[in-house]
């Protein structure tokens, strides 16, 4: 269909986030300040309802965790069953708020990507603890929030990406052959919400900047069209990127990025914008701790908040689109662990040589005596000269050797000789596809002994 000039479309949303705010206490609030991201932050470290470890929720917990959210505050929330996944798992929605702006939020069409569906929790308990807050009365009396956490249940059963027919969802906007797909358009037509927040997690491999950090989250003002025309809907979603990039950047300097805008006809953010909602794609990266989810919980628990109040207030509208568009591009130039200029013998009998080893980790769940449980698998990626990667663990192996695992029994500073590969390869070799099983040792000279001498510093797994 026809489009209406961008001028024109401008003052329509503009008109809408300030009309949003026309009752009397809205226009009360107004003169408040935003609420600061600093504080948000000191709000989630003391009120926080999420799970630790968001990978170990299913479908059972989200469903009661939402009826609880209905059942804490009815005058406030509304629950419903908004659908069905393949498996007849329920897909639900929580609507709140009862403002003429309209908002979509969605997580986990990916099974295996639940970091903002345990801060939509967080939101809400925010919602809920301070509805008598000038912030969140605005957000409540401006906006109508539509959430949907977990879309895809029977992938997040499951801890993968794809449904139970094997099916992306994110990819299946055109042929709607997913009833999770199926639904979420349904949605889009029944609510006519203004704008979407599509909420992702992406790969432990993925960096920004030079020298490589962690991307800890990732930003795109989707596309609608191969061109990449502008309208007022990628206008304003480029506005909430700068206004989520503000908010969230002094929580992971220097860690935060932004997608190409390249559009992929079969996604869901792409039609959807195409449709009439503009979306914002806020996807969840790699952090640089040993207990990374309660700090990418809480930075989407800013982003989200943050940027819900721009569109209450209107600040949208003042944000400067360049903090968006000056965002370093993604790459993936990340390994779960980096070991640096370690002498590497492969266990392949060739000669000893100089290299970097970079070792992929990807999170899977399993059930173990009927409970889920986190595992890492890790593997071998690549391995040379990794000078132009990071790691989120690097290990400096200088005058240490790399070697397979020969022995799963080893430990640190247990004293050992390296076997003899050069007839029989090893089990397991160093390079890149094999298992990430590797023991660092240090030499260690002693007269007394026949043959080489280490002893073990570290066992990689």
């Amino acid at each position: 269909m026809a489009r209406a000039p961008r001028s024109l479309w401008s003052l329509c949303i503009a008109l809408s986030v300030v009309g949003a705010s026309s009752t009397s206490a809205a226009r009360q609030d107004a003169a408040a300040a935003a609420v600061a991201p600093q504080e948000l932050g000191r709000i989630w470290d003391a009120e926080h309802v999420s799970p630790p470890l968001p990978p170990l929720l299913d479908h059972d917990e989200v469903e009661r965790r939402l009826a609880a959210v209905a059942a804490a505050d009815p005058r406030l929330f509304a629950m419903e069953r908004a659908g069905a996944s393949l498996e007849n798992r329920s897909i639900n929605m929580i609507t709140v708020g009862s403002g003429p702006f309209r908002v979509l939020l969605w997580s986990q069409m990916h099974g295996d990507e639940p970091t903002a569906t345990a801060a939509l929790f967080d939101v809400f308990e925010y919602l809920r603890r301070h509805d008598g807050d000038p912030a969140v009365r605005r957000i409540l009396s401006a906006l109508t929030l539509y959430v949907v956490p977990m879309l895809n249940p029977d992938g997040a059963e499951r801890f993968q990406r794809r449904n139970a027919q094997q099916i992306d969802v994110n990819r299946d906007a055109l042929r709607l052959q997913s009833p999770e797909g199926r639904l979420l358009k349904e949605l889009r037509e029944r609510l006519a919400p203004r704008v979407g927040f599509n909420l992702h997690n992406q790969s432990w491999a993925t960096t920004v900047g030079d020298p490589p950090k962690p991307a800890s989250m990732s930003l795109l003002s989707v596309a609608y069209d191969k061109a990449g025309s502008e309208s007022a809907g990628r206008a304003l979603t480029r506005k909430l990127c700068a206004v989520i990039r503000d908010a969230v950047e002094p929580l992971a300097p220097g860690q935060i990025g932004r997608y190409d805008e390249d559009f992929e006809v079969r996604a869901f953010g792409d039609n959807l914008t195409l449709w009439g909602t503009p979306v914002v794609l806020i996807e969840t990266g790699p952090f640089p701790s040993p207990t990374p989810d309660p700090f990418l919980v809480r930075m989407n628990f800013v982003a989200i908040v943050s940027a819900l109040d721009a569109l209450a207030t209107g600040a949208v509208e003042h944000a400067d689109p360049a903090r968006y568009e000056t965002l370093p591009v993604n790459e993936s130039r990340g390994f779960y662990i980096l070991v640096k200029n370690a002498t590497v013998v492969a266990g392949t009998g060739v000669k000893p040589f100089t290299a970097d080893i970079g070792v992929s980790g990807v999170r899977r769940v399993r059930s173990v005596a009927g409970q889920r449980q986190i595992v890492v698998q890790t593997a071998i990626n690549d391995l040379g000269d990794l000078r132009t990667s990071s790691g989120l663990r690097t290990i400096d192996a200088s005058g240490l050797v790399a070697a397979p695992l020969w022995d799963p029994d080893l430990k640190e500073n247990d004293a050992v000789d390296l076997p003899n590969w050069t007839g029989v390869p090893a089990e397991h070799v160093i390079a890149p596809g094999q298992p990430a099983e590797i023991v660092l040792l240090r030499p260690v000279d002693d007269s007394s002994r026949a043959g080489p001498h280490y002893v073990v510093t570290a066992v990689i797994r």
